[in-house]
């Protein structure tokens, strides 16, 4: 059992991540701006601290220990971020997001917390693919191809993090968060199964919030050191039409390498199979 900080654990994905952690015994101090009202029981525990996460002193002070919440962590879980190209301005989505990874990753190197896992994105990979991929599925071996602010903050956070490793012995496990979905958002995938076209952008992709949890749980606990970085996505694509027909249809010419199956994953996740013990256990057609 662990204690592990989870900032943006009232988000979208941060909801799941924190569920699961207690679920598997962890001791969980979420730190955001929005304090939930619904902490989750379970094997574990789960305590709140309101936190304006862009105030580098303010995160140093809730990782170190809050009266009454916790007195230090074992990890973190950094997932708080504006999360997606186009919600604020440019401007507004660099200057939140890596300052704020950059607050995290210097407290942790002041308190010396051993691990790392923080939110990288699929968009890191050359999203949304104007410019084809050099081959499919898409993995971690090319160099990023950043096409959006949002995007060249996440490389950024990237090298920051191998630089962090290289010079505290802290392990940092970035994680390229496919599309982030709850089983209730799985109703309206049938809005584009006739038009491939609408969902190119990320290769069809998309990451179940449960086995994005699981992915976080997992990074904790791998067996790696230094900086790593995986794809988490799952198993599988958001369409009906098969992985092939897709990559025909949309990016002709593009190199498509293994037995992708019927409807296998364009972002692969086998690094994150080997790295960190990532299966996905769940599929939007279990749903629909």
């Amino acid at each position: 059992m662990a204690r592990v900080a989870v900032t943006g654990g009232s988000g979208k994905l941060g909801r799941h991540v924190v569920a699961d952690l207690v679920r598997h015994g962890h001791d969980v101090v979420v730190l955001d701006r929005v304090v939930p009202d619904d902490l989750p029981h379970g094997g574990g525990s789960a305590v709140a601290v309101r936190v304006d996460l862009s105030d580098p002193g303010q995160v140093l002070g809730a990782m170190a220990g809050v009266e009454e919440r916790h007195s230090g962590l074992d990890a973190v879980v950094h997932l708080a971020a504006v999360p997606a190209p186009g919600l604020t301005t440019n401007s507004a989505t660099f200057t939140n997001n890596v300052p704020t990874t950059w607050g995290v990753f210097e407290a942790a190197r002041v308190l010396s917390v051993p691990r790392v896992v923080w939110a990288s994105s699929e968009t890191v990979l050359g999203l949304p693919f104007q410019t084809p991929p050099p081959y499919a599925p898409v993995d971690e071996a090319y160099t990023p191809r950043p096409e959006s602010t949002y995007s060249l903050g996440k490389t950024l956070e990237e090298e920051m993090a191998r630089q962090f490793a290289r010079w505290t012995g802290t392990t940092f496990v970035g994680l390229r968060f496919s599309n982030v979905m709850d089983v209730a958002d799985y109703a309206g995938f049938e809005a584009f199964q006739d038009d491939p076209s609408l969902r190119r952008w990320n290769l069809w992709g998309y990451i179940d919030g449960r086995d994005g949890a699981q992915a976080a749980r997992r990074a904790l606990t791998a067996e790696v050191n230094g900086a790593e970085v995986c794809i988490v996505a799952n198993a599988d694509t958001v369409m009906r039409r098969s992985s092939v027909d897709l990559m025909a249809a949309e990016f002709p010419g593009v190199e498509v390498r293994g037995d992708l199956g019927e409807h296998g994953t364009l972002l692969s996740i086998d690094r994150a199979r080997d790295l960190l013990g990532y299966v996905p256990e769940h599929s939007w057609r279990e749903h629909v």
